[in-house]
């Protein structure tokens, strides 16, 4: 075989099908964008009960991070990819029966099982994307794969909303001078415009599975960290004695909190300053263009002109600084300020995983699985989000958002250079 051919098979095929993953987990992800402010008004709930969709999708990574380790390692790279595709699929299915009896804990349980699949899939792609080349541009690889992802996210609400919400603003104003038995039949109806979009992603999947499956993807040896100066780790017992993998995966928590609250409540947040429906819905979308273009600057610049950590550093300020804009502004300036946050955070993610999986060695499936755990983030912060919102309003809420950019900072600083905790 020639090297064009092998550079071909064993780098540049792998990236076309994890980048195709990536797309399907954009497009899962982001849909809970216009999910949130729909179900909100099929199932009648408040904010913080709204903000459970995030809650229930999120927290399936914490539980099912250490099984999904477990997956990867008895079936194998593609087998376990196929199963959290069919995994995934189980979850879009779980919708038809939601949507027909209109009854939220079955949505969320949908939510749960999709949140497994992905999961799975995460598990497994995120470290081979990362060791699959040389360790100082595995930030700009991961950013290529992000924007496949939220080149997706930012369809999938448009493509979602024009299904189930093309008529927001008239449907809700419509069932404010409805009767008791018509409004529970016109509820009836827009739960029902759920099905079709569903049935399509639950065959897509379970195809997408299939041809995972087929896929000539190269098995590679994950545990030597993508280069060939791991440190000497015999003294290390366990994985807490690396303090720059802890550290990191407590940013990656805090970052991923972040961006499902810019992502996710920027939609209700529009509405709540009294701009229509038919605008807002589009919102989500805007954050994640925001982030392609935060992705492209990382293609560009690293690790030819700044390094990973710097950009994480430039990251983290901007956060802070969009955070602020969202608070101390109003109207649409402030709207544009809580799609900025998609900007801040782009390389946020692909800067922390080569940062946190440095040096681990024989540890680093233990260390990917946590990084995946950390991805709890996104359940917990949308809810502490949900509930400052109901309290204070939801300008006030974004007030969250600073703490978590100034940890990401210290990470970027000072906690991804410790090598112990003396």
């Amino acid at each position: 075989m020639s090297t064009s051919q092998s550079s071909f098979k064993n780098f540049v095929l792998p990236m076309i099908i994890i980048g195709a993953l990536f797309f399907v987990f954009g497009f899962v992800t982001w849909l809970n964008g216009i999910l949130i402010p729909y179900l909100q008004i099929a199932c009648d709930l408040s904010d913080f009960q709204a903000m459970f969709v995030a809650f229930a999708f999120y927290i399936a990574y914490t539980i099912m991070a250490l099984p999904s380790s477990w997956i990867i390692k008895k079936l194998g790279f593609k087998n376990g990819m196929m199963v959290g595709l069919w995994v995934m699929a189980v979850g879009t299915l779980i919708f038809i029966p939601a949507a027909m009896s209109r009854t939220y804990l079955t949505f969320l349980t949908g939510l749960f099982v999709m949140g497994t699949g992905l999961a799975i899939l995460q598990t497994a792609s995120n470290p081979y994307v990362t060791v699959i080349g040389p360790k100082e541009s595995a930030a700009r690889r991961i950013s290529v794969l992000g924007i496949c992802n939220k080149f997706a996210g930012a369809m999938a609400p448009l493509i979602l909303a024009y299904y189930i919400l093309n008529d927001g603003d008239a449907f809700k104003q419509s069932l404010e001078a409805m009767d008791a038995v018509a409004r529970v039949t016109a509820l009836d109806t827009l739960a029902a415009r759920v099905i079709n979009p569903y049935i399509v992603m639950t065959i897509v999947l379970f195809l997408m599975g299939f041809g995972v499956r087929m896929a000539p993807l190269p098995e590679i040896d994950v545990t030597k960290n993508g280069d060939d100066e791991v440190e000497d780790n015999s003294n290390k017992k366990n994985i807490f004695d690396f303090p720059h993998l802890i550290l990191g995966v407590l940013a990656l928590f805090f970052y991923v909190g972040a961006e499902v609250v810019a992502g996710d409540t920027i939609i209700q947040y529009g509405i709540s300053l009294g701009i229509e429906m038919n605008v807002a819905k589009a919102f989500t979308s805007y954050t994640m263009v925001t982030m392609v273009v935060g992705y492209l600057l990382g293609i560009t610049l690293i690790p030819r002109v700044i390094s990973q950590r710097f950009a994480l550093q430039l990251s983290a300020i901007f956060g802070v600084v969009f955070s602020l804009g969202v608070i101390f502004t109003s109207g649409i300036t402030s709207v544009i300020f809580v799609a900025l946050f998609g900007f801040a955070n782009a390389l946020v993610w692909p800067a922390i995983w080569p940062l946190a999986l440095s040096n681990l060695g024989r540890f680093i499936n233990t260390g990917s699985a946590l990084l995946i755990m950390a991805i709890s983030g996104g359940a917990i912060m949308p809810l502490l989000w949900g509930s400052l919102s109901d309290t204070f309003g939801s300008q006030q809420a974004y007030w969250l958002m600073v703490p978590c950019y100034l940890f990401i900072l210290f990470y970027s600083v000072k906690g991804c250079k410790l090598k112990s905790w003396k």
